[in-house]
């Protein structure tokens, strides 16, 4: 049989198993159960199903209730919709788990089978060993926090002046702020470059901060101040009524109400440097440095390096190297993704 059609066919049973699943969590719901063990039931083929419908009665339905569940229009939506999510999930899967194998292979190129025959650790083994990856990582991971911490507070404290505070040029400084994001970060690369050498600040991966954070002023400080608009005045009036001061207003009354957004902020510069290879390897592979320049390098620098030439196919170390730096942001996705959730979808709603 070919590929194709081997694929497809198992496509489609997969998306009859989870159309059949989510139809018997609605049926056992209906009768009153939980949909959460009617959806466990219905993992079972056929069996789960009609389990769920033979399940009795918790509460009174009308008869004909379940008909809806089998109409065709039900189910073609359900169809549709485990279809398109089913598709999603393999074009975001089977790269992941290619890389994961990619790593265990035994192998140094590009392997040209899905997932290894025999597994290894050596990838990982040769990484920790013979690359400089604790250097790559502890740059990153420096110029991630610092960033992170440091565009949080300014980004915050000057979104919170342009919302709650009247002074002369507020206005043209909203719109100069919102000029200056239509313009991409590449295009100052050589008055960057010159800055950088002036002041000393070449193959310093922690000095990459002060770019990130500014670069990031303009739609987070939009952003924030959108969120921050969204919050009643009333808050501060009656806090100053009280006796508090605008410090105490901004940290007790204001923060706590953001957590959201700066979540949302924070997330995104921390995020900043672990994505960036234009910016570090422009400025963090000066010739004039005396030591070691893979010292000073960036995860992104570093990784490309591995794979950059034809003498240095060192695919499978790259898949090792990519999984580890995955992790953090896939963990701090995890941790945060309530709050990012909210930030998104509230920080947007208002200008």
């Amino acid at each position: 049989m070919p590929l194709f059609l081997t694929l497809l066919l198992v496509y489609l049973a997969i998306v009859l198993y989870f159309t059949q699943d989510a139809i018997g969590a609605e049926v056992f719901e209906k009768k009153g159960h939980s949909r959460f063990k009617g959806a466990l039931w219905s993992l079972i083929p056929v069996y789960g199903i009609i389990h769920c419908f033979k399940a009795p009665s918790i509460k009174n339905v009308q008869k004909g209730t379940f008909l809806q569940f089998f109409s065709i229009k039900e189910i073609l939506m359900k169809l549709l919709t485990f279809g398109e999510l089913v598709l999603l999930a393999a074009i975001v899967l089977v790269p992941v788990i290619y890389l994961v194998g990619s790593s265990f292979s035994t192998t140094s190129g590009l392997p040209t089978t899905f997932w290894p025959a025999h597994m290894t650790i050596a990838n990982y083994t040769r990484l920790f060993t013979e690359t400089k990856f604790w250097y790559w990582y502890k740059n990153t991971i420096i110029i991630a926090v610092l960033n992170m911490v440091l565009g949080v507070v300014f980004i915050t404290g000057a979104a919170y002046v342009f919302a709650r505070f009247k002074f002369k040029g507020k206005k043209v400084g909203l719109i100069t702020i919102l000029v200056l994001q239509a313009f991409p970060s590449f295009m100052g690369l050589i008055a960057m470059f010159t800055l950088f050498d002036t002041f000393g600040l070449l193959n310093k991966p922690w000095a990459l901060t002060i770019l990130y954070v500014g670069g990031a002023i303009p739609f987070n400080l939009w952003l924030i101040k959108g969120y921050l608009q969204q919050i009643p005045k009333d808050l501060d009036e009656s806090a100053m009524l009280d006796g508090a001061n605008k410090w105490q207003i901004f940290t007790k009354i204001i923060l706590p109400l953001s957590v959201p957004i700066l979540s949302f902020v924070a997330v995104s510069q921390f995020m900043a440097p672990w994505m960036d290879y234009m910016l570090p390897n422009y400025l963090l592979n000066s010739p004039t440095y005396s030591g070691d320049i893979k010292e000073v390098w960036t995860l992104a620098i570093g990784l490309f390096d591995m794979i950059s030439g034809q003498d240095k196919a060192n695919y499978t170390t790259f898949a090792a190297g990519a999984l580890i730096v995955a992790l953090p942001i896939t963990l701090l996705y995890m941790i945060f993704q309530r709050y990012l959730i909210q930030g998104i979808t509230a920080g947007a709603t208002k200008g």
